[in-house]
C-alpha cells in the first residue's frame, strides 16, 4: 500500500476518534483533498481490517468507545409516537443506534437511526415527514428492536422504566 494511502486511512481514523458527531463523506474528502469516491473506498478498506465505522445519513462515526453498554430492547407504538418514543431514550442520555424489523419475504431489514440528542430526534423526524417516508415499523405492525447505547446502567435503567411507563417497551432481548 502507498505511504500516501496510509497516511489518508490514519487521518480518517484520527478525524473519526475526535468528533463527537458523525463526519460525512464530503466533509472528510474534503479535508483530505480527495474525491468523496476515495474516502467511501478508504472507509469500506477500514471496515474490512475490522474497524467498527458506522455509516449513518449524517456520517461516519466509530462504534467503539461510543458507550459502555448497549441493549436490543424490543418496542411497539404507532407512526406519530416515534418522535415520543425516541425523545425518551435520548432525554435519558441514550443514543438510539439502529431499527430493526422482521419482514415475511426478506427476513431482517435494518435501518441506521443514530440520533442521540432533542435536535437529532427533531431533524430526524422532520426528515421522515418532508420526504414522506413510512417508518420501517408499518411493515411489523408497529413491533420492532432498538440498538440502544448508555454510558452505564443506571442510565439504562431508566431509559428502559420511562419506555415501559409509557407503554412502548415489550421486552428486552
Amino acid at each position: 500500500m502507498r505511504e500516501f494511502k496510509k497516511e489518508r486511512l490514519r487521518s480518517i481514523l484520527k478525524i473519526l476518534e475526535r468528533s463527537k458527531e458523525p463526519v460525512s463523506g464530503s466533509k472528510l474528502a474534503e479535508e483530505l483533498g480527495v474525491s468523496r469516491q476515495i474516502i467511501v473506498q478508504d472507509i469500506a478498506y477500514l471496515r474490512s481490517q475490522g474497524y467498527g465505522i458506522i455509516a449513518t445519513p449524517r456520517g461516519y462515526f466509530l462504534s467503539e468507545g461510543k458507550a459502555k453498554v448497549s441493549k436490543l430492547v424490543a418496542v411497539k407504538h404507532e407512526p406519530e409516537d416515534i418522535k415520543e418514543e425516541l425523545l425518551c431514550i435520548v432525554r435519558n442520555g441514550g443514543r438510539v443506534l439502529d431499527v430493526i424489523v422482521e419482514h415475511p419475504v426478506y427476513g431482517e431489514i435494518r435501518g441506521i437511526i443514530d440520533v442521540s440528542t432533542e435536535e437529532d430526534v427533531l431533524k430526524f423526524v422532520s426528515l421522515m415527514e418532508m420526504t414522506k417516508t413510512e417508518p420501517l415499523l408499518k411493515l411489523s405492525g408497529g413491533v420492532h428492536l432498538h440498538t440502544i447505547e448508555a454510558p452505564d446502567e443506571e442510565t439504562m435503567r431508566k431509559i428502559l422504566k420511562e419506555l415501559n411507563e409509557k407503554g412502548f417497551l415489550i421486552e428486552e432481548v
